[in-house]
C-alpha cells in the first residue's frame, strides 16, 4: 500500500502527528510534509492542526474510510499471496501406476498433507506411458513405474531405482493352471489380459536401435484379448473368464481379496525394477529431491529390497 496513504491512517488513528512519528519510526518534519505534500495532491485540506494534536476535515474523513479499505485489500491480497505460494511450493503432482498408491503412495500423500495442510495433492494414476506424456508436458513432477524397457534417451527423463519387483500371472479360482506349476508358454496358451495396453503416439518414446538388439518393449508383446487402463477392469474380466492377467507381484495378496491367485511357474522369473521418473534437467531440484527422499522412505518397509 502507499507510504504515504499509511502514514495518513497512522496520524488519524494517533490523533497526533508526533505520536505517529514514534510508532512508524520517522521524523516528525517527514510525516508534515508528506501530509501537505498529500493535501497538495488531492487539493483539498485533509488535516486540522492544533495545539491538542489533529482531527480530520470531511474531505479527511472520506480518506480515512477508503485508505482503510485499501489496508485491508493490501493486507488481503498480501495473505492470499504468501497462501499461494507456499501452496506452488509445497503442493505436489505425482503420477502412479495404481499398485504403488495401493501399496505405499496413498498413506504417504495423506501424511504429507497432514505435515502441510495448504499443500494440494494431485495424483494422476495410469500406466506408465501415459504418466510419462504428463511427466513431459509439465502436469505432474514426477511418477512411480516399472523401469520402461528400451526407452530412448532422447526423451531426457531420468530413473531412480527403488525396487526389485518380478512379473506374476493371476487367475480366477478354479482356474485349470493352478492344477500344478506352469511353464510361461503353458500360461501364454491362454487369453492375456492387460492392464497396461499400448498407444501407437508412445512409440516415439522408443529407441529403434534397441528394438533391432531385441529389448523387449510393450510394442512387441502378443496382443491381448482384454486390455484396459483400469485394473479393476482388468481383475473383474480375470475373475469372469480363464484368462491371465499379467501384472507385479506385490499385488498377489490384493488380488487374492478380489478372488485372483498367482500361477507358480516353474520358468525363473522375468525381473524388473521400479522407480520414479522424474525429468534429467529437474533431478536436481531442491523440493523434488525431497519428495523422492519421502517416496524412498515410504516404499522401504514395503516393496522388495533393490537388486
Amino acid at each position: 500500500m502507499d507510504k504515504i496513504l499509511t502514514q495518513f491512517l497512522a496520524i488519524a488513528d494517533a490523533g497526533s502527528i508526533s505520536a505517529a512519528a514514534t510508532a512508524l519510526l520517522v521524523t516528525q518534519p517527514t510525516l508534515t510534509f508528506n501530509m501537505r505534500k498529500l493535501e497538495e495532491e488531492l487539493g483539498v485540506q485533509l488535516l486540522l492542526r492544533s495545539s491538542r494534536g489533529v482531527t480530520l476535515t470531511p474531505y479527511g474523513e472520506t480518506l480515512y474510510e477508503n485508505a482503510r479499505l485499501m489496508r485491508r485489500l493490501h493486507h488481503n491480497m498480501l495473505g492470499a499471496i504468501a497462501e499461494q505460494r507456499q501452496r506452488s511450493e509445497r503442493g505436489i503432482s505425482i503420477g502412479s501406476g495404481y499398485s504403488w498408491w495401493t501399496m505405499f503412495l496413498k498413506d504417504m500423500v495423506v501424511a504429507y498433507q497432514q505435515e502441510f495442510p495448504n499443500a494440494p495433492a494431485q495424483v494422476s494414476l495410469g500406466n506408465q506411458l501415459r504418466c510419462m506424456d504428463q511427466l513431459i508436458s509439465g502436469d505432474i513432477s514426477m511418477f512411480l513405474a516399472h523401469e520402461i524397457e528400451g526407452l530412448s534417451p532422447s526423451v531426457g527423463a531420468e530413473f531412480i531405482p527403488l525396487s526389485t519387483v518380478y512379473h506374476a500371472y493371476f487367475v480366477r479360482q478354479g482356474h485349470p493352471l493352478l492344477a500344478k506349476t506352469r511353464t510361461v508358454a503353458e500360461i501364454d496358451s491362454y487369453p492375456q489380459v492387460s492392464s497396461s495396453p499400448p498407444e501407437s503416439r508412445h512409440q516415439r518414446y522408443f529407441d529403434s536401435a534397441k528394438r533391432r538388439t531385441r529389448i523387449e518393449t510393450v510394442f512387441d508383446r502378443t496382443s491381448s484379448a482384454f486390455a484396459s487402463n483400469s485394473l479393476a477392469a482388468c481383475v473383474d474380466y480375470t475373475c469372469a473368464t480363464d484368462a491371465v492377467l499379467r501384472h507385479t507381484h506385490i499385488m498377489r495378496d490384493d488380488f487374492a481379496r478380489r478372488g485372483l491367485v498367482e500361477v507358480e511357474q516353474t520358468d525363473p522369473h522375468r525381473i524388473s525394477r521400479m522407480g520414479i521418473y522424474l525429468l534429467t534437467e529437474q533431478k536436481n531440484d531442491e523440493r523434488l529431491r525431497d519428495m523422492v527422499r519421502r517416496i524412498s522412505e515410504a516404499a522401504k518397509p514395503v516393496l522388495p529390497e533393490l537388486e
